[in-house]
């Protein structure tokens, strides 16, 4: 309560932050400071402020649909482009072959053809590859504070939350990852908000958000207590536009997302659930450790 945050400003003398929600469903940063008086050692009181950052969740929450999009267009000009253009550079070379000797401009005009095709596979190609790169080795990572990243998701789904009546319960054992801010909230964001979105009829969701240290992998775990998942779609879930349930909403391109993103940093993903008992997803996030700070 903010009675306790209060208190506990007062006896640690340190400034406290936090995110609260109104019955409006308006969102503050709340700030507690420490009050001295002249001469005296220990705080005698407190000073709050409250910033609205409403704006600020609106905009996390268009971010995510954002990152979806862009996702998806890049995966639908690779994937419906490249058949079509390699069948246009086969016909092509078929059709060179045949005696067009007599057509000179024709088999001139067929060369100006192929070679605009070919320049568009490789722009497509280049496009691919661009992306891969982009997920391993563009120099993006950062050492974030795993805390400020589940609460941001703790905003962006404050909705959804707020309908089900899901409390999520965190262990967190290692604070600081060095990961991509972006990718690490989207592979949050995703693991929530299916855990969410795919809930018991018979009771609230529960998600255990658990992170922990294993040799050179950073583990994330999502424990839900939802419909579970039967073992025989295990994999197939994270296929591409995969959905476990027509009449829940969704593009089924969200734990797809999260597989790329994993598998390309190095890491991996294993899921134990089974129909009725809820999911757990452990997410394996490869350790740098040449970028990891030096032990002192």
């Amino acid at each position: 309560s903010i009675i306790e945050n209060i208190r506990q400003v007062i006896d640690t003398h340190e400034i406290l932050e936090k995110e609260i929600q109104t019955k409006d469903f308006r969102w503050y940063q709340m700030n507690i400071i420490p009050y001295k008086v002249l001469g005296k050692s220990k705080a005698t009181g407190v000073i709050i402020t409250f910033v609205e950052i409403t704006a600020r969740i609106r905009d996390l929450k268009d971010q995510e649909k954002l990152i979806a999009e862009h996702e998806t267009l890049l995966d639908t000009i690779s994937h419906d482009l490249k058949n079509p253009l390699t069948n246009l550079v086969l016909t092509v070379s078929f059709i060179k072959k045949l005696d067009l000797e007599s057509a000179p401009k024709v088999q001139s005009l067929f060369g100006t053809l192929e070679k605009s095709i070919l320049k568009m596979q490789n722009i497509i190609h280049d496009l691919t590859q661009d992306r891969k790169l982009d997920y391993r080795f563009k120099a993006e990572e950062e050492l974030l504070n795993f805390e400020h990243i589940l609460e941001d998701v703790r905003l962006t789904t404050a909705g959804d939350i707020n309908e089900s009546g899901a409390v999520i319960r965190s262990e967190i054992n290692v604070s600081e990852i060095l990961f991509s801010r972006r990718k690490l909230r989207s592979i949050l964001y995703n693991l929530v908000s299916n855990a969410i979105k795919f809930k018991s009829a018979d009771h609230s969701p529960q998600i255990f958000i658990k992170t922990e240290q294993d040799g050179d992998f950073t583990i994330i775990t999502v424990k839900d207590n939802g419909i579970g998942i039967d073992p025989d779609k295990h994999e197939v879930i994270f296929s591409k536009y995969f959905r476990m349930q027509n009449e829940i909403e969704g593009s089924g391109i969200g734990l797809y997302l999260v597989n790329e993103i994993v598998n390309s940093s190095g890491g991996k993903i294993l899921l134990k659930s089974e129909p009725g008992k809820g999911s757990e997803f452990k997410v394996y996030l490869k350790t740098v450790e040449e970028l990891m700070p030096a032990e002192i």
